[in-house]
């Protein structure tokens, strides 16, 4: 594929990341999936033969925040395939076809079932939370579709949908790749040890695929290095009284504070615990799977900064786009320019899904045997915009794991366009991203 797009053009091999206005992105994401979809099938109606990919993401609902970016990374992708993807000696039409779950993990069964029977894709990309991913997944690997997924634990992929400690991989047809326990425990041993505090952590694990595999994992690794973990037990989501947990971490005297809750959980969480006064001691909190985004963070209002959270994927990674070229800072001033929006890390991480998939589309020795395509996954090795991928050499089959970066929401400087800015702290997990700033303590 020849040239950059330059309104709306490639030129360069590389795709202009700037040149998808605001007023054209504002009008491809009104005009919905279903337009975008039309609109790739009138471009290839003339004939050849053609791939089809499902999307699978949350774009509404309490989990909207990881597919906000969403319709902006395949405005990208579909343009740097419009002229088709090389594979197998020959040039295929693509056409993505993109659908949003609401948050709900039945409709994302069904989607991913009507995508599989009423479609007939060739591959699956399922992205952003267990809600989102796990019956994706496991549509998939019933019906002999080959799926790529990331943004989870993969541990709460492959134990929670039924594989055992040491025994073979169950899954034939569906891979995932990205961050674990493990980065996590490196990342967090990284992050903790940068301000001096009593090493007693409150966590608040929830009741669901993310956090019973946190609590197995990661809780047990953590205390071994050093940290001594205070847990009230798993709380149901959408819980809206936390006066036992607060009261608990109080009496311990907790300096650090963990948690995978969702969005909606944790402000309510954070809300009481500053009313009941637990945030005064608080000198680290470290959130995930909320405050990811610069909305979880803004909901917050003042008690939202110097809140610590974790990337999959920053604008300062080093790596370029396989699929469309441009690099991480590229790809967050383009979605600044084009949404007025602030970047997000869903940009890099929906992009690096696009990226792995096509990458394996395109090692395929046949693009239309699902068998094929399942292999070229299980034998992958690339680097997208969020780092390696890498199926030949993971901790069990079927995953390839990556890095998690410690990050803080801080106080933008005067005269920033926005008012947070999301700074770099440790990078333990891939040391080629570079460090931007020195952990602050929350109450500091």
């Amino acid at each position: 594929m020849n040239g950059i797009f330059r309104n709306g053009k490639l030129e360069n091999g590389k795709l202009n990341a700037a040149s998808l206005t605001r007023r054209s992105f504002i009008a491809s994401a009104a005009a919905g999936s279903a337009a975008l979809a039309l609109s790739g099938r009138t471009a290839f109606a003339q004939g050849g033969d053609t791939l089809k990919v499902g999307f699978i993401s949350p774009r509404t609902g309490p989990l909207g925040g990881f597919g906000e970016t969403d319709g902006y990374v395949l405005e990208l992708a579909r343009k740097a395939l419009e002229g088709g993807l090389q594979a197998g000696g020959k040039t295929w039409k693509v056409e993505i076809l993109d659908r949003d779950t609401q948050s709900d993990p039945s409709r994302a069964g069904q989607l991913a079932k009507d995508l599989i029977n009423n479609e007939a894709i060739d591959l699956m990309l399922a992205v952003s939370t267990p809600e989102t991913i796990n019956p994706v997944a496991d549509a998939c690997e019933a019906a002999g579709i080959p799926c790529l997924s990331t943004v989870m634990p993969w541990e709460a992929w492959y134990f929670g949908r039924g594989a055992k400690p040491g025994a073979p991989s169950p899954f034939k047809w569906t891979y995932h790749f990205g961050f674990g326990v493990e980065e996590f425990h490196k990342a967090y041993v990284s992050q903790w040890n940068l301000i001096e505090t009593n090493k007693k952590v409150g966590v608040m694990y929830p009741n669901d695929a993310d956090g019973n595999a946190i609590r197995t994992h990661l809780a047990p690794a953590l205390a071994k290095a050093g940290f001594t973990i205070v847990d009230p037990g798993a709380y149901e989501t959408g819980t809206t009284d936390f006066t036992a947990q607060i009261a608990l971490f109080r009496q311990e005297g907790v300096e650090i504070f963990n948690s995978f809750p969702i969005p909606p959980d944790f402000a309510a969480f954070w809300r009481q615990a500053a009313q009941q006064g637990l945030t005064q001691q608080i000198k680290i909190c470290q959130v995930a799977k909320t405050g990811l985004f610069p909305s979880d963070i803004e909901a917050l209002g003042d008690l939202g900064l110097n809140i610590g959270s974790a990337a999959y994927w920053h604008k300062a990674f080093p790596y370029k786009s396989t699929l469309t070229g441009v690099s991480g800072t590229e790809l967050a001033d383009g979605y600044e320019t084009a949404s007025g929006k602030q970047w997000t890390q869903q940009l890099g991480a929906s992009l690096a899904l696009l990226d792995a998939g096509f990458d394996a589309l395109k090692a395929s020795t046949d693009v239309k045997s699902k068998e094929a395509v399942a292999k070229a996954l299980a034998t992958l090795k690339t680097t997208t915009i969020a780092g390696k991928v890498d199926f030949t050499s993971g901790p069990v089959a079927n995953v390839s794991p990556g890095p998690i970066i410690g990050t803080q929401w801080v106080k933008a400087k005067e005269g920033s366009k926005f008012a947070l800015d999301y700074v770099v702290t440790e990078n333990a997990t891939d040391p080629n991203v570079p460090v931007g700033a020195k952990l602050t303590a929350y109450n500091g």
